[in-house]
């Protein structure tokens, strides 16, 4: 908690950013969800340059190590085809979590038959599918516009952390700090 304390500024700074961050995607979503694309496909790239080089650096040592450049080749193609073709990994993105979110929600529907008779209220897990359903429904028809909420999403998010941040920050800069061991003077013997 010591450092927390000292270092509150730290905190506010990482709070002002995440405050920042969010107001942009807020204001500007499509910008945001380009940058963010762009910004996986650097990453997928830098990650994936590395991923080959481990494998190779390896190979002296182990048999697997085609896996990393393998796993390396992959990443560095998903990175540079991110960077290319940003509106498609944005709709591939989207349609991912669509995927997930039909999937889930029949799954939990499923579990919600399968559990009527062992608990009661399962209508609201079966509940809980059947939107889980319908939001993929439509992320899957309107793609672009599920981008813009997402991203909006995750800007709403970053702002109110944010905003929590520099609370906590500047809660942490009024507390006490107590000196450091080494700030103490020496306890002398009784002698």
């Amino acid at each position: 908690m010591v450092n927390l304390t000292r270092n509150w500024w730290l905190i506010v700074i990482r709070g002002l950013l995440a405050i920042l961050f969010g107001l942009i995607a807020l204001f500007w979503p499509g910008f945001t969800l380009l940058l963010l694309i762009l910004t996986f496909g650097a990453y997928a790239i830098v990650d994936g340059v590395f991923a080959m080089l481990s494998g190779l650096v390896s190979s002296k040592y182990s048999p697997r190590w085609w896996v990393f450049l393998l796993e390396g080749v992959i990443s560095v193609a998903a990175g540079v085809f991110a960077i290319m073709r940003p509106g498609l990994t944005g709709f591939v993105l989207v349609a991912l979590i669509a995927a997930w979110a039909i999937l889930t929600g029949a799954f939990e529907i499923g579990a919600a038959a399968r559990l009527r008779r062992e608990i009661t209220n399962e209508w609201m897990l079966a509940l809980g599918g059947f939107v889980s359903i319908v939001l993929g429904v439509l992320l899957f028809f309107q793609p672009a516009t599920a981008g813009l909420v997402i991203t909006l999403m995750i800007g709403a998010y970053a702002l109110i952390f944010g905003i929590l941040l520099v609370g906590l920050g500047f809660r942490l800069c009024k507390w006490d700090i107590p000196p450091r061991s080494a700030d103490r003077e020496p306890i002398q013997s009784g002698r």
